[in-house]
This record gives structure tokens, sequence and C-alpha cells, in this order.
């Protein structure tokens, strides 16, 4: 073979060969024009979803807000006594209606988070008084005398710079559910610092949680399949509202459980979510025991 057949031999190779890349840079470009589409589309739809989810909410606050109201009215005996069995029954309307009107919020709050429109909002706090409005806010909610609700003293003194509010939601999440699925014993919020971080436990003696459900539990719509929860409403909304939030207050959530032993749900959040000024001076810590129990009125 001579040397002319050999260079139109590599040429007609060489062109081949430029054919077929440029047949692949067509397939590429095809593709991302394709991947394009699908994520137009795929935020269009979480869009309005998010949307749809806060037009929903916004909607059914007014006839909530007036079945409480009516409720409260009742239970007030405003316009004359009720019998037992009629308090009984406002008293269901009264508990069905404070239900319904957590899992809007939870809606609500979880279309905000979609849309990137939750605000955080950090200020120095002391610890002592987060755990003082959540005692507060848990007493009146106490109907099981078989568990009692427990907040340790923290072994972490300083102030916190974060938003108390997301915080306190996410606590507010897992004690709530701790006293739901815990039929008899004790629910345990304590606060411990690990470096630059704090980190918050909720510790129930409940019913626990199964191995292969824990890698789920902070989906979306997410819930326990057990006796308990056939008698718990609930949109399966809290748990993975808390993790969000608690990403956007640079931390993480964790779930340690055994099933039938108990559960113990954790945030992880800094010390300081941001840059901030000098901390406050600290506040004279109020002098008590070990722990602070808090158990039915």
């Amino acid at each position: 073979m001579n040397d002319d057949t050999q260079v139109e031999l590599l040429q007609s190779q060489l062109a081949a060969l430029q054919e077929e890349l440029d047949e692949t840079n067509r397939g590429v470009v095809a593709l991302y024009a394709e991947l394009d589409v699908q994520a137009e589309q795929l935020r269009r739809a979480t869009e309005l979803k998010s949307r749809f989810l806060a037009y929903m909410s916004h909607e059914f606050r007014t006839p909530i807000t007036s079945m409480q109201s009516l409720s409260r009215l009742l239970l007030d005996e405003v316009d004359g006594p009720l019998s037992a069995e009629q308090r009984r029954q406002v008293g269901f309307i009264a508990s069905t209606s404070a239900e319904f009107s957590q899992m809007v919020d939870d809606l609500l709050d979880l279309a905000k988070v979609e849309a990137g429109r939750v605000e955080i909002s950090p200020a120095w706090f002391e610890m002592v008084d987060l755990f003082a409005a959540l005692r507060g806010m848990f007493k009146p909610l106490l109907q099981n005398p078989d568990v009692t609700l427990i907040f340790e003293d923290s072994s972490f003194a300083g102030p916190l710079y974060t938003d108390d509010r997301k915080l306190s939601q996410i606590l507010r999440n897992f004690i709530s559910n701790a006293l739901k699925f815990t039929v008899s014993g004790e629910v345990r919020v304590s606060a411990v610092q690990d470096g630059d971080f704090v980190v918050f436990a909720v510790a129930d003696s409940g019913i626990g949680i199964a191995p292969e459900l824990q890698p789920l539990i902070f989906q979306d719509f997410t819930q326990l399949h057990s006796p308990l929860q056939k008698r718990l409403r609930g949109t399966g909304l809290g748990l993975s509202l808390s993790k969000q939030l608690a990403v956007l207050l640079g931390g993480s959530v964790t779930l340690d459980s055994v099933p039938d032993k108990g559960s113990v749900f954790s945030v992880r959040v800094p010390i300081r979510l941001a840059e901030a000024t000098t901390p406050p001076p600290k506040k004279d810590k109020p002098s008590s025991s070990s722990s602070t129990t808090t158990g039915p009125s």
C-alpha cells in the first residue's frame, strides 16, 4: 500500500469518526434540551403545588377559627350550662378543630419552605427561656396521668444566636409526637453542647420505630402503622418540616429508636447561626433542682 492510499484511508477513518462525534454531540444537545424541559416542568409543578397548599391552607383558616371560637363559647357556658354529654361532644369538636388547625399550619409552613419564602430571624436568647416557654405550652395539654414530661437543666450555660421560633417549632413537633406515641413512662427534653453546636434531644419510652421505617420517617406524609396511629390524626408532615427547618438553621436532625423501647429525636444547631454582635450579658439563672418535671395537674 503506497503513501497516497494510506492517507486516503486515514482521512476516510477520520471523517467517519468526525461524523460519529457530531452525531454524539447532537444526541447530547438533545438530551440537555430534554432535561431542561423536564426541569422547567418540575419547577412549575413544584410552584403550583406550593401555591395550591398555600391557597387551601388560607381558605381553611376561616372555618377552623369559627369552629374553635364557637366551641370555646359553648365550653365557657356563655349561653347556659351544658350537660355532661354535651360537654363531651363539644370537647371533641374543640380537639378535632385544634388538630385540623395544626395540619393546616404544617401544610402552609411546608409550602413556604418549598417556595423559599421562609425568613430566618436570628436573635440572642437564653436556653432557660426556651424551655420555660415549652413547659408552659405543654402543661395544659398533658391529659395522660401515666406520662410525665421532664425538662432537664441544660449543661449549656451560654445564650444562643438563632431563630428561636423555628427552633421551638422543631422541638414542639418532637415533643408532641413523643407524647402521642407514649402510653406510659416519660418524655425527657434535654440540651447539651457539642463544640460549636447544641444538641437538643427528646427521648420517650413509647412504641419505638421499626428499623426499616427509620430512613423514611422524615419524608413528607410518612406515618407509623400502629394501633396508636389509627386513633391519632395527622398529615405526616411534622417531622419532614422539622428536618427542613433544621437545615435552614444550619443544623440537622437524627433519630435513634428501638421498637417497644422508645425513641430519641435530636436536632443539632449551631450556637451562633451567623456573624453576630457581642452576646448580651447573661441573666442570673434561677436556682432549681437537677430537673424540672411537668405533669398533669
